[in-house]
């Protein structure tokens, strides 16, 4: 028969003589839970991997060195785990490779030099924004050039292309195969005082030819029943897309609560951006617009994406505005999007970013690709990731404060003290006391006596052991804009 106290651990029909007392640890954890949280790298690996395929690893404070050794010297997955890790010491990383598509092709481009420099000089050659330069002697062939243009790339440790050269033309090709390389950003002469020399012409051939990127379905089933709240996925194209929206949406949903996010970047200009923008329409993913700019997207989308989680894992609402991107070189001035088209591209799921004075590149605003509800009008609910990650976040703590006060307890209408036994009006008390710690401490929700109004507790008419809850907190918001007007007087 139980005793009139409820205990874990000390038996009901002891008769030997003593003094037993357990420890229940509880009650120790009243404050906020901690939310883990871990970022995942999706991306090619290289033949000369030592990882395989679909097989999470976890990156530390060496994560390019590491990357280079488990995926391949030079690939994609090297480059994101190498460009992320710059961007924050602690956040948690991981990386997960994808083998090429068996039917894909590689993308390829080319520098073609012609005429004789006429004086010496430098020839800086970009390639996905890493700097390559030769010297150039007056007088040279172009094919003696275009060799030891060639020879230098090859030489350069970590690009994602290898060369070749045949009279004159220096012939880049990816290292992996798919869409991807096509974005591979080929440019001469990046910052001022860089010029080709006298005499000399050079002229870029494009990245393009890639084609059949990998199925991140294998992907999504070997990472099957785990979490990882932000993930790069640099595949843009259309099957893949669905595959990973659905995959979120479950997840998000409450039998999984596994919440995780997409992050991408996508290249192109303001129209082809938009138009983009205006085919998808999920909460659960997020893209960076890029036009112009030097740094692949999808470095550019790690480095992104590990400055938002570093943020987001302190203060999931306060705005990622101004958060600097290290290493992300920015678009020529002249490519940068004004404020109207970044306004429009705000509107069509497109985030976006600004330069600083010192050429820095920064955050602007991190939206989902979420516009319409499911009756096509516009809705604003999921539109700003602040806004998914704080709700995230509320959910999560609602759920640790009920599995962390009821963890083995009998359900009834009337508290019986001393005894693990749970009512609605006890639960309610658990609720209101969260949200007053998510108020007053961690300034997550507001309004609290409007909480308190609309919560709804109560067991179940269906299921004597299930009690069902209505919970209403009030997000905070951001402060974005601030319009005034100046009345003054003469």
């Amino acid at each position: 028969m139980a005793e009139n106290v409820s205990y874990n651990e000390i038996p009901d029909n002891l008769r030997v003589p003593g003094i037993f007392i357990e420890i229940d640890p509880s009650k120790a954890a009243g404050g906020g839970t901690v939310q883990e949280r871990r970022l995942l790298l999706v991306g090619q690996r290289l033949t000369a991997g030592t990882v395989p395929a679909r097989t999470p690893v976890r990156l530390g404070s060496q994560a390019g060195d590491q990357a280079a050794a488990a995926f391949g010297l030079g690939s994609m997955l090297h480059q994101m785990a190498a460009a992320a890790r710059d961007a924050d010491d602690y956040v948690d990383i991981w990386a997960i490779a994808l083998d090429d598509d068996a039917a894909g092709q590689a993308a390829s481009g080319k520098v073609t030099l012609t005429g004789s420099p006429t004086a010496a000089g430098t020839l800086c050659l970009y390639i996905g924004g890493a700097r390559v330069r030769i010297g150039v002697a007056a007088a040279e062939t172009v094919a003696t050039l275009a060799g030891r243009l060639a020879d230098t790339v090859n030489a350069t440790s970590g690009l994602p292309v290898t060369a070749t050269a045949a009279a004159g033309v220096v012939t880049l090709a990816c290292r992996w195969k798919g869409e991807t390389g096509n974005d591979l950003d080929l440019r001469l002469n990046y910052y001022d005082g860089e010029q080709v020399p006298a005499g000399l012409t050079a002229t870029i051939t494009a990245m393009a030819g890639g084609s059949a990127n990998p199925d991140v379905q294998p992907m999504l089933d070997a990472i099957a029943g785990q979490q990882y709240y932000s993930i790069v996925c640099p595949y843009t194209d259309g099957a893949n897309l669905t595959v990973l929206e659905a995959d979120m949406a479950e997840r998000f949903g409450p039998m999984e609560r596994l919440t995780g996010h997409v992050f991408n970047a996508k290249r192109g200009n303001h129209a082809q951006l938009t138009t983009w923008g205006n085919g998808r329409n999920s909460p659960h993913v997020s893209t960076f617009g890029m036009h112009d700019m030097p740094t692949s997207p999808w470095v550019v989308a790690s480095v992104w994406a590990t400055v938002a989680e570093s943020s987001g894992a302190n203060d999931p609402a306060r705005p990622f505005r101004s958060l600097v991107l290290p290493g992300v070189l920015p678009p020529p001035e002249k490519s940068r999007f004004t404020r109207a088209e970044r306004n429009l591209a705000l509107f069509d799921g497109i985030s976006t970013f600004t330069v600083d004075q010192g050429g820095q590149v920064l955050v602007e605003v991190i939206i989902t690709n979420y516009q319409t509800n499911s009756f096509g009008l516009p809705d604003i609910s999921l539109l700003r990731l602040e806004t998914k990650w704080t709700v995230d976040y509320v959910r999560f703590r609602f759920n640790a404060a009920i599995a962390r006060d009821y963890p083995r307890h009998k359900l009834g209408d009337v508290a019986i003290p001393g005894q693990a036994y749970a009512t609605p009006a006890t639960i309610r008390a658990t609720l209101i006391a969260e949200a007053l710690a998510l108020a007053s401490e961690d300034g997550l929700i507001e309004d609290i006596e409007g909480f308190k109004r609309d919560l709804i507790v109560k067991r179940s008419t269906q299921n004597p052991n299930r009690v069902n809850a209505v919970l209403t907190p009030n997000l905070v918001n951001q402060f974005d804009i601030f319009a005034g007007a100046v009345q003054y007087r003469l």
